[in-house]
């Protein structure tokens, strides 16, 4: 008997802001942007980590340039703060503080009152991170984040950590080639983390000792990788694929339902939120271009801890 396979809708994203050339940097080099150049020329902006506050305001990292921007509900940009260091990852804490995985430094607290950026988690065990990338709060305030680096399926030596509400640090899993973004299901018993090098997403069952036995969710074809990922409240999950301008939507079974597509074709859609009065709305960073596209998805997204 054959099973019917779920049709894979197609949705087309719109622009909804873009950076304006009066926020662009254009006469400063950083080694981030070093690092970068010999591939993809300039860089003006790198918009990733979007997420919601209370009042509707969208949130995001530049990272070449240190800085945390705030996009109103019109999509107007502004800075919040800049510092020395390459923001990436960003959540929103219940009681208003902004967490911020830094890949110079590590887990960083910003203050969006005083727009001051401070270290919060930065020795692992008396050592050191590689370069912590993306991060997500549980219902019960423990922090999940991937410390990926510059791991890759030869030198497959990314981590994944919980840091513990009461401080604990627990290494959950390692020999990752290349952990980026990460998301809890709605009953904070399984971690998804995209694997952006092995181009698929895991499936990490979670213990109060560590982590179950690890496996792949979902494999992924062409692009650079899954970048970024959010839930809904169906318990779906949406996939940012980097390279091919797309976001995939998977049912719990790993079978896609769902697929995103970015106006700028092969783009850099990077990282996601979900928005918007009745939450359907899903704001993706498209890095290549530094715009946030909106999708209007057909399930509304799982409320984050900072709404809970």
């Amino acid at each position: 008997m054959d099973i019917p396979q779920p049709a894979i809708e197609t949705i087309h994203a719109r622009v909804f802001a873009r950076l304006p050339e009066s926020l662009r940097i254009k006469d400063r080099e950083t080694a981030w942007t070093k690092a970068r150049a010999a591939r993809h020329g300039a860089v003006t902006c790198f918009l990733e980590g979007p997420s919601f506050d209370r009042e509707g305001y969208l949130y995001c990292t530049d990272i070449p340039y240190g800085r945390v921007l705030r996009v109103s509900p019109r999509g107007e940009f502004e800075v919040v703060a800049e510092y020395d260091g390459e923001p990436n990852g960003l959540k929103i804490h219940r009681d208003g503080r902004i967490f911020i995985t830094d890949q110079a430094h590590g887990i960083m607290v910003l203050d969006p009152g005083r727009g001051r950026v401070e270290p919060y988690f930065t020795r692992p065990f008396g050592g050191s991170f590689h370069g912590v990338n993306d991060l997500v709060f549980a219902r019960n305030g423990d922090l999940y984040f991937t410390d990926q680096g510059q791991s890759d399926l030869q030198h497959p030596y990314g981590r994944v950590f919980r840091l513990r509400a009461n401080g604990d640090l627990d290494l959950l899993v390692q020999n990752i080639p290349s952990p980026n973004g990460l998301v809890l299901n709605r009953t904070d018993t399984m971690l998804y983390v995209n694997v952006t090098r092995m181009n698929a997403v895991w499936a990490v069952p979670l213990e109060d000792r560590g982590a179950g036995k690890t496996g792949v969710f979902v494999y992924l074809s062409g692009g650079s990788g899954p970048d970024g990922c959010a839930l809904d409240a169906e318990g779906h999950l949406a996939v940012c694929h980097t390279g091919r301008g797309t976001v995939w939507l998977f049912d719990d079974l790993g079978d896609p339902i769902a697929r995103v597509l970015s106006p700028v074709r092969g783009g850099k859609t990077t990282n996601l939120a979900y928005g918007g009065p009745d939450m359907k709305t899903l704001y993706i960073t498209e890095s290549k271009t530094g715009e946030i596209l909106a999708a209007d998805m057909p399930y509304p997204g799982q409320p984050m801890y900072s709404h809970a």
